[in-house]
């Protein structure tokens, strides 16, 4: 019988609290409580966290259909509608997907998600231990880096700190990676004003860790790889699907852009 992994209930997990945020059950009190404050004081939080999961789906939607068929997809978090996986395997016959994540109760949930699952695996691990997540076992086995691979930092980067250099996490990761392949980043965008900085002292306080950053300084994690159209844009204008009547649907309420949609960008990139 496989041990299940330690989960601490007496701090907040920052996957558990996206969790929360987008509706799911795999969260504890002590996860609510810091939920509860982006619902009562930043409510466009919601908005953030749903545009997220929206322009990823769309993300891997496009990537599957271009003929990529292994993801590694780090800083996954709990699993929920809608994942790689099941998002690839819409276009494609048998994808292999690694997801990455270090907390504990994501792998257990994972696991017991994926158990049947031979082309999909959860491993636990730091993002910034770019060595031991190439060259884990699971890995090797589901991803040959001799094809084109996807890796996916979806709205993950941002809880690197400065000193953390996430740039130098992604351009590992661009490094190991054949032509052809692709590298998708979602991140917190900064808004230049008080609810950014409110938000950003708030995760730090919690986690010791968060950081909005400004359209160059994210353009800048993708290094010299190609991006692609439309670019670096806010979440809900990354290739919106259209409406019944042929018009990009681009908000919350199908009409307007909400501001608080406009603070997580994502972009899309080529290795040549």
């Amino acid at each position: 019988m496989t041990q299940q992994p330690q989960v601490d209930q007496s701090k907040p997990s920052i996957a558990r609290v996206y969790d929360y945020l987008l509706g799911g059950k795999d969260n504890y009190a002590v996860d609510r409580e810091v939920g509860d404050y982006f619902f009562k004081d930043l409510p466009g939080s919601v908005d953030i966290a749903h545009s997220n999961r929206n322009c990823l789906v769309r993300a891997v939607g496009e990537i599957a259909r271009g003929g990529i068929t292994q993801f590694i997809d780090i800083g996954s978090g709990l699993p929920t509608a809608d994942n790689v996986h099941q998002v690839a395997q819409r276009q494609l016959p048998a994808p292999h997907v690694a997801y990455i994540d270090n907390d504990p109760i994501v792998l257990a949930h994972g696991r017991a998600l994926l158990e049947t699952d031979e082309n999909t695996s959860v491993i636990q691990a730091d993002l910034r231990d770019s060595e031991t997540i190439r060259n884990h076992p699971e890995v090797l086995r589901l991803i040959d880096f001799d094809r084109p691979v996807a890796v996916i930092f979806s709205a993950i980067l941002h809880h690197l700190n400065n000193d953390e250099k996430p740039e130098q996490v992604v351009r590992y990761w661009a490094d190991q990676l054949p032509s052809g392949s692709m590298l998708y980043i979602s991140h917190f965008r900064s808004g230049f004003n008080e609810e950014t900085r409110v938000a950003e002292q708030k995760l730090q306080a919690t986690f010791g860790r968060g950081r909005w950053r400004t359209d160059e300084e994210i353009l800048a994690l993708f290094g010299d790889l190609e991006i692609l159209e439309p670019g670096l844009v806010p979440c809900a204008l990354w290739r919106p699907e259209p409406t019944a009547e042929g018009v990009p649907r681009i908000g919350s309420d199908h009409h307007d852009l909400s501001v608080w949609e406009q603070l997580i960008s994502a972009a899309l990139s080529r290795k040549p």
